[in-house]
Parts: structure tokens; C-alpha cells; sequence
């Protein structure tokens, strides 16, 4: 009898195992091929930006010459020898690095006495100034920098952004410093240190991963901005966003031109997340977890 079960059920045991393996790699199947469109939905865009930059205006408006085309490096000199397009790349990276450095110098303390002491209501404050529209600083902003004559300087472009970069740094830095070992610290003052020295011996480089994430999103948030520059910069402090508006005239697009711009835009934002993609992961994993 247990002879004939076991021949049974042998078979049967075989049959799921294949039903099972079959279903993993429809599944695994699925997953793939979902990725694939997802990734195509979002890479094509940039993919159609980056071919189109070094296209003639011919090409780029002939739908078959998608990929049937003679590249040009035409829309690059154009957009750095008659549009100058190095100065408003130069200002941007200015105003983004140093918005974000003095965000980050306002806002890590910041996250750090709301986390120990409690204050969450202040974050909620802090959190309120990122929630609101920006143009609703914006006449404000503008008339103080004029009657201190700073308009048409990166300074106000400067202090708006991190109307933008520090409030959000420091709500993503609270959870950071909640999380972090009070133990740490305290060990830390019973060898000595004062306060502001644990933070910074202590918590700080403990959260440098959330640090790293929030300066990058911050960073990328300034280097995007475009209605602070559009009011408070002058031809000579103008930003990327803003010089955009050169391939764009009342007549005709400067599509070529355009692509080009765009690609230069893109691209500084895109090689720094890919070499800090690392800490980017581990400063979103460890803001998401507890314990």
C-alpha cells in the first residue's frame, strides 16, 4: 500500500513542482516586461532630447528621420558661443551649491534641536514654508531686494532658493535624528563634549547618507527653479531654466537649440545622482525604517 501511495505520489509531487516553477517564471516573465515599460516611458523622452540635439531643424520636424540622420554639433555651439550658455551654467551652479550649503548649515542644527527636544510643532512651521506656492514670496522677496538694491545679483536668487532647499532638508532630517541612539550622545557629554560637539562628532556623521540625500534633492529643486530667477535675475545672473526662453520667439522654435540646452540642463544633474546613487538608497532605506 505505501508502496503504491509513494508511486502515486511522486508524480503529483512532480506536477506541482513544474506548476510552480511555470507560474515563477510567468511572474518573473511579467515583472521584466513591466520594468521594460516603465523604463521606456521614462527614458524615451530623454532618449528623443538627446538624438534631437544633434539634429538639423529639418530632421527633427521629418518624422522619419528618427534615427536616419547626420549628426551635428551645431546646436552645441550655438548654445554655448551665441547664447553664452556657459555663464548662465556657471550661475546656476553657483546658486544651487550655495543654496543648498547654507540650507544645509541651517537646516541640519535645525533637525537636530526640533528631534531632541521634541519640538514637532516647529517642524510643521518649517514644513508650512515648503508647502506653500513660492509666488506667494515672490512680490514680498521682490521688493525688499530692491530697496537694497540686490536685485539683479545672485544673493536674492541665493536666499530664495533656500526659501525652497532648507525647510524641506530639515523636515527629511528629523526622522534621521529621531531614530539615531540617544545613548550615543550621551556618552559622548559624559566624556566631555558639549552639546553642539555631539551633533557634531557624534549625530552628524552618523546621518551623512541623509544628509547626502536631502542636499542632492535640495541641490536638484534649486538647479530646476525657475519663477525666482525669472524675477530677480537680470541678464547677466540669469539661470538654465530661464535662458531657455532664447530658442523661443514669437515666430518659430529653435527646436535644435532647444534639445540642446535641455541636454545641457540634464546632464550635470544626472552624473551627480548617478555617482551618489548609493547614498541616495541608503539615506531613502534608512529615513524609512525604524529601529
Amino acid at each position: 500500500m505505501s508502496s503504491y501511495t509513494s508511486s502515486v505520489s511522486q508524480p503529483l509531487l512532480r506536477s506541482q513542482l513544474a506548476q510552480r516553477r511555470q507560474r515563477r517564471l510567468l511572474w518573473g516573465t511579467l515583472r521584466y516586461a513591466a520594468i521594460v515599460v516603465v523604463l521606456f516611458i521614462f527614458l524615451a523622452p530623454f532618449l528623443w532630447m538627446l538624438l534631437s540635439s544633434f539634429k538639423t531643424q529639418v530632421d527633427i520636424t521629418n518624422a522619419q528621420n528618427i534615427f536616419n540622420f547626420t549628426p551635428t554639433l551645431e546646436n552645441y555651439q550655438n548654445v554655448f558661443q551665441q547664447y553664452d550658455f556657459l555663464r548662465y551654467l556657471l550661475n546656476s551652479f553657483a546658486v544651487a551649491a550655495l543654496s543648498t550649503l547654507f540650507s544645509l548649515i541651517l537646516g541640519l542644527p535645525a533637525a537636530y534641536a526640533i528631534a531632541r527636544y521634541r519640538m514637532q510643532w516647529l517642524g510643521v512651521v518649517l514644513l508650512t514654508a515648503r508647502i506653500v506656492p513660492g509666488i506667494t514670496f515672490l512680490i514680498p522677496w521682490f521688493i525688499i531686494f530692491s530697496r537694497l538694491r540686490l536685485t539683479g545679483t545672485l544673493t536674492p536668487l541665493i536666499l530664495s532658493h533656500m526659501l525652497v532647499g532648507m525647510p524641506f532638508i530639515a523636515w527629511i532630517m528629523i526622522s534621521f535624528y529621531e531614530e539615531l541612539p540617544l545613548e550615543l550622545e550621551e556618552a559622548a557629554k559624559i566624556d566631555g563634549a558639549t552639546p553642539i560637539g555631539a551633533f557634531l562628532r557624534v549625530a552628524l556623521p552618523l546621518s551623512m547618507p541623509g544628509v547626502i540625500t536631502a542636499g542632492i534633492v535640495a541641490f536638484i529643486f534649486s538647479w530646476n527653479n525657475f519663477m525666482f530667477s525669472l524675477v530677480l535675475a537680470d541678464d547677466q545672473t540669469r539661470t538654465l531654466p530661464i535662458a531657455i526662453f532664447n530658442f523661443l520667439t514669437y515666430a518659430s522654435v529653435d527646436w535644435g537649440g532647444l534639445m540642446a540646452a535641455a541636454v545641457v540642463i540634464t546632464l550635470p544633474v544626472l552624473i551627480i545622482t548617478l555617482f551618489v546613487q548609493r547614498y541616495i538608497i541608503r539615506g531613502l532605506t534608512a529615513g524609512a525604517t525604524k529601529g
